[in-house]
């Protein structure tokens, strides 16, 4: 309730920023300011033709296709720089690095090796997310405490079963962190994608406001993208993190 509340207070604040600003002083143009009334009437008018249902479908897809190809690479590729002293010390920097390009910049090499195709998407957001989730894969081993293995070996534990029963439940709730860091980079890299190349999707719905000098629009769609991101996480990785949490005495019951 009181959320519910602070939401009607900041659209209420918004909507007289507008008033204020457009129509009683004159200090923003109508088409460079949004407002929430504005926000609504684009939201019915791409609710009527279902293309705003259509694009958020279509993202939806591309971001979690991407993801689960982004998860399998990027844990393969953390397990491998874990286990490896080689290149712990010679690729995980490398890693590092390209983590911190920004996702638009593997888009020209997308459209040039894919072109303008769903699979150039899928590649950008692959790229955007794969390098911070092996990193956190990384991390959340190496996090483990080591009298953990310690103990498993000393006990006759094969490096399966060290894995499996040991090194795996102490760094899943790391391990879950880390994952939904990789989501938001997964997400953010598909509207870098979509923004570029011709797929329906919230990311081109942005662009068509943006040619069209439709700023309720271009806000409509943002507020589509957070909206989106607020609800898987606190549908998967919120419910998994409370999970473990409880099952480990961690949290309590409500």
């Amino acid at each position: 309730m009181g959320f519910l509340l602070f939401l009607v207070i900041l659209v209420a604040a918004w909507q007289s920023c507008y008033w204020i600003g457009v129509d009683l002083l004159g200090l923003w143009k109508p088409y460079a300011m949004p407002s929430p009334v504005g926000v609504a009437q684009s939201f019915l008018q791409l609710c009527e033709d279902g293309e705003l249902f259509q694009a958020t479908a279509n993202s939806l897809l591309r971001g979690i296709s991407g993801y689960v190809i982004a998860v399998i690479i990027g844990v393969a590729l953390g397990l491998l720089i874990n286990r490896s002293r080689y290149l712990q010390k010679n690729l995980k920097p490398l890693v590092l690095g390209i983590q911190t390009l920004p996702s638009v910049c593997w888009v020209p090499f997308s459209i040039l090796w894919f072109g303008l195709s769903t699979q150039a998407i899928l590649f950008v957001v692959v790229m955007g997310a794969a390098f911070s989730i092996a990193i956190s894969v990384d991390n959340a081993i190496k996090n483990v405490q080591p009298i953990y293995t310690k103990a498993a070996l000393t006990l006759g534990a094969t490096k399966k079963q060290l894995y499996l029963h040991v090194i795996l439940p102490a760094c899943l709730p790391e391990l879950v962190t880390g994952m939904k860091q990789g989501w938001s980079f997964a997400w953010r890299a598909l509207m870098a994608g979509e923004v570029m190349t011709t797929s329906i999707g919230l990311g081109q719905t942005l662009i068509m406001g943006r040619d069209l000098a439709d700023i309720n629009q271009v806000m409509l769609v943002m507020l589509v993208i957070v909206l989106v991101g607020i609800i898987i996480d606190k549908c998967i990785f919120s419910v998994a993190e409370q999970r473990i949490l409880k099952k480990r005495g961690l949290t309590g019951g409500n």
